[in-house]
């Protein structure tokens, strides 16, 4: 195994061929079961920059998935997943994945995206705070998000796209 210094981070489009290695991941990462219908949409083409499978030295250990939602004339990025195995975290690996969804948002024309949101669980506030370094700030709570998780609440954190 080389050091962390020489260590590659890549990126994965997700495939038909790998959505089993991102359901595997999200059973371990997140305390919720999603839908087929979560899995068919993270395939979909114009998400294709958005979702993504996270490679550390070839080995898969996290995932990001987005999806672009219409607000009257606006289009925003609801960032749904994003998660790292607990043996790789604190390598920058979430970091770079959530730098690599920004950049992607700001080189992407049809449509804009003028903004990219998501829910932080009130109790996670090493989450908030991670949001937070990287310019998202919270913009509102919602009750009672979560269906089955306690506490229930979410905060509501937002990055505008500046183009």
């Amino acid at each position: 195994m080389g050091s962390a210094v020489n260590a590659r981070v890549s990126f994965a489009s997700l495939t038909p061929h790998n959505l089993g290695t991102l359901r595997k991941l999200n059973t371990v990462l997140f305390p919720i079961s999603y839908s087929d219908r979560f899995y068919e949409d993270v395939l979909k083409p114009e998400v294709d920059e958005f979702c993504k499978l996270v490679y550390y030295n070839d080995i898969p250990v996290g995932t990001i998935c987005c999806r672009i939602e219409t607000k009257g004339d606006e289009f925003h990025l609801y960032l749904m997943t994003m998660g790292v195995l607990a043996p790789y975290r604190s390598r920058g690996l979430g970091s770079q994945s959530l730098q690599q969804i920004i950049e992607a948002t700001k080189l992407h024309n049809k449509p804009k995206i003028s903004k990219i949101y998501l829910h932080v669980q009130i109790s996670n506030v090493e989450a908030k705070k991670f949001y937070e370094k990287h310019g998202f700030q919270e913009v509102g709570i919602h009750e009672k998000y979560y269906k089955k998780l306690v506490p229930r609440d979410a905060w509501i954190m937002e990055l505008t796209i500046e183009q």
